[in-house]
């Protein structure tokens, strides 16, 4: 079969058919080659290295920083655009990054709007947690902390003093208290601690008293520590978010980064290195993080991976290991592109990001959480951009990164419950486990495979992120589906009832062959299905098989609209989904059969994913 790429167009082929015999694999090991093993000629795919510089950073903070000051009342504070209210950590996080711009001698006109967040800021945090924003006091401490160093020489000496004085407050001021906010927030109070002792706020003696209290007694350490892949579990649904993960590692780096010495930093270095090496794994070859969970599917998850990133990479050159220095800048400056496709252009949203990754009205609220809003996340992009400018103190040249190598199979800790294969930089990421409690009315992590993705090609055309609504309960993902009388079950829709189980066959930069055995698990009956899986760098073939006597086939999930109408076509053997000529450079997706049996390829009714609409093809 001649597959045409056209366009970059990715193929993906899908049989019902039998599968061949299975063979296990030894688990997995992390080895970051450092190039392509002799006598392996992957398909031709031009390399090249990015070059984001600082400047570009700050380019893009300036166009956030001019942006929110439109939405800055006369108190300072940022006011939300459709909420219209403070919300959350905006204020403090705009102020961070004016100061990071006015220290880099950029937009002085911007001075007076960073000075009068900080005053409001500061306000609050002296006032106490419940005078913050949305009670949100672990978010504070470490951007104000080190703000104020940054207006050193901008403002008046008393100024800097009185601003010294109101973060001064003991953290139990500031936050709820001891017991409350145990996950990922208080990776950021332990952050923000270090920071304040570093910038002699508070005595060094009670930070290190304050993080070793949460490092030991407040599971911050089971967290991470307890994972395969130490691998930050949020324990705020199951199966864990991916997206929440990258907040409370990047913290925790954050905080060895910053120097921290207490009892626990070698063991909390140890964890948190091993983690993000295995993130590297993790980020597609479009450098997207991961999906799944709450907060999956928002632009700013993407700046936490570059951050994280960044802060390897100078990590390693000081070590004096420029290669995997390199692997880490390249992987940082693939997740700068990857958010630059979601910057706006139109007025009045000049400067700023959509917050999920589709191009709707913001106040359609397509794939956000209670707590996605326009001015916190649009914080959360300039703050964490802020600190990666902070961060890249060294040129690194850049080298391939693992997503765009491949030759593995990654399998997740349990409560994570997915897997990541590549062959030669086509990824396929999939879920073992869907979701099986409602978080906000909403089961965000479908069962079966969610993405796929490759070097130079719109990722999310191969979606299957089909978020199950708690009530009407449809949901899409790449899968068997199977008939149960009149009706047909899809695999997304069964993640209480079906989990997976992998096996694999062969990893190699060529090729990559594993399967999934997906199974009911708690009585209420149905097929099993093999699904059975081989990746080259050019296109993945996949087969199901069932031992049972159903009627069954598989889900191709089309994108059909993401806030811009897609071509869809569904034809006799074909499913296929592109964009216009002028969007992503005309991207496509194409599900073949190549069945030697007839098939038949039905379209049903279309589900709201947080991408956007996913058009379900029954083959």
């Amino acid at each position: 079969m001649i597959s045409d790429l056209s366009r970059r167009s990715f193929i993906q082929k899908s049989v019902l058919g039998f599968s061949l015999p299975f063979l296990y694999k030894l688990p997995f090991s992390l080895e970051l080659s450092k190039a392509v093993p002799e006598g392996f000629h992957l398909t031709a795919r031009p390399w090249q290295a990015i070059h984001t510089t600082p400047d570009e950073l700050l380019d893009i903070i300036e166009g956030l920083c001019t942006f929110s000051i439109q939405h800055q009342n006369e108190e300072g504070a940022i006011i939300d655009p459709i909420l219209n209210r403070e919300h959350q950590y905006a204020t403090p996080y705009f102020a961070h990054a004016v100061g990071t711009l006015v220290h880099a001698g950029r937009a002085q006109n911007l001075l007076e709007h960073g000075v009068r967040a900080m005053n409001r800021s500061l306000h609050v945090v002296e006032a106490g947690n419940r005078s913050i924003p949305d009670q949100h006091g672990e978010f504070f401490i470490a951007p104000l902390a080190t703000a104020i160093s940054l207006y050193e020489g901008m403002v008046q000496e008393e100024t800097i003093a009185n601003w010294r004085e109101q973060l001064s407050k003991p953290v139990t001021h500031i936050i709820e208290s001891i017991q409350k906010k145990t996950n990922n927030w208080r990776t950021y109070a332990m952050k923000g601690e270090w920071i304040r002792a570093n910038h002699g706020l508070i005595s060094e003696e009670d930070a290190i008293q304050f993080i070793e209290d949460a490092w030991l007694n407040r599971t911050q350490r089971e967290r991470i520590g307890l994972d395969k892949l130490n691998l930050y579990q949020d324990w705020n649904g199951h199966p864990q978010s991916h997206a929440v993960e990258a907040v409370g590692r990047g913290n925790l780096l954050a905080l060895i980064e910053a120097g921290y010495n207490g009892p626990s930093a070698e063991e909390i270095q140890r964890f948190v290195e091993t983690g993000t090496s295995y993130s590297l794994l993790l980020q597609d070859p479009t450098g997207q993080c991961p999906p799944n969970g709450r907060t999956d599917n928002h632009v700013f998850n993407d700046v936490l991976y570059q951050l994280i990133f960044d802060v390897m990479a100078e990590r390693h050159l000081r070590n004096g290991d420029s290669y995997k220095a390199g692997m880490y800048r390249h992987a940082a400056n693939m997740a700068f592109n990857s958010i630059m496709r979601w910057h706006r252009s139109d007025d009045p949203w000049t400067g700023s990001f959509y917050i999920t990754k589709n191009y709707f009205d913001p106040e359609e609220r397509i794939g956000y959480q209670p707590a996605s809003q326009y001015s916190n996340y649009s914080g959360a992009v300039m703050y964490h951009l802020a600190e990666s400018y902070h961060t890249r103190k060294n040129q690194i040249e850049e080298q391939p990164t693992a997503a765009e190598i491949g030759g593995f199979v990654l399998e997740m800790d349990e409560r994570f419950g997915s897997v990541v294969a590549n062959a030669g930089g086509m990824q396929v990421f999939a879920n073992l486990r869907g979701d099986s409690v409602p978080k906000y009315d909403t089961f965000w992590t479908p069962l079966g495979v969610m993405r796929f993705s490759r070097p130079g090609w719109d990722s999310r055309l191969g979606p299957s992120d089909g978020a199950r609504d708690y009530l009407f309960e449809e949901a899409v993902s790449f899968g068997p589906t199977w008939s149960v009388g009149t009706q047909w079950v899809r695999l997304a829709m069964a993640g209480e009832h079906y989990q997976g189980t992998l096996r694999v066959d062969m990893e190699h930069p060529l090729l990559v062959r594993f399967s999934i055995l997906y199974a009911p698990v708690t009585g209420v009956g149905g097929p099993n299905f093999f699904h059975e899986f081989i990746v080259t760098p050019d296109g993945v073939l996949s087969t199901v098989h069932s031992p049972h006597n159903f009627r069954f086939g598989i889900t191709l999930p089309l994108l059909e609209d993401d806030g811009r109408e897609l071509d869809v076509q569904v034809n006799d053997r074909i499913a296929s989904t592109t964009y216009p000529a002028e969007i992503s450079n005309g991207d496509s997706q194409h599900f073949i059969a190549v069945n030697m049996e007839p098939v038949l390829l039905e379209e049903e009714e279309s589900v709201l994913s947080t991408y956007g609409w996913l058009r379900p093809v029954r083959l």
